[in-house]
């Protein structure tokens, strides 16, 4: 349901909300690595959220990125969507245009309720409570 770039935006974002700060910022060639993506293509995700206020970034030699306490409250949905466009998860899984409720396609009715709670759960879910889940030991993010 996410794409490739969606999942490195997330773990991206996710890894700098864990390692980095105003004062700690990360090079996008030191998030690349541990999120296990091509160095140029982070830059490319992390420029492109910071042009949509995801991430925060200072240009030059103690430059980097990180997120801010604002940065930090950005649900995950806002991620999903500028990397995306809002329409991928909410659209067909197969790809079939008239594709809705009363028109359904033959993976409609099995996928509807998950993929609707999923894109819920993205709606509702800030950076910073994955970050609180994370400290709990509730879930992983190599680092």
């Amino acid at each position: 349901m996410l794409s490739n770039s969606s999942k490195y935006a997330l773990k991206g974002v996710l890894y700098l909300a864990v390692n980095a700060s105003e004062s700690n910022k990360i090079l996008a060639k030191d998030v690349a690595k541990p999120i296990n993506a091509p160095v140029a293509y982070t830059a490319k995700l992390l420029q492109e959220l910071g042009r949509h206020g995801i991430v925060s970034s200072v240009k030059g030699p103690y430059g980097g990125f990180y997120l801010t306490e604002e940065n930090m409250e950005t649900r995950l949905i806002k991620i999903v969507d500028v990397i995306d466009g809002e329409q991928r998860l909410r659209s067909c899984m197969l790809s079939i245009s008239e594709c809705d409720d009363d028109n359904p396609c033959p993976l409609h009715h099995l996928i509807g309720d998950i993929k609707n709670t999923f894109i819920k759960n993205l709606e509702e879910t800030t950076i910073s409570q994955m970050v609180a889940e994370i400290g709990k030991g509730k879930c992983v993010l190599p680092l």
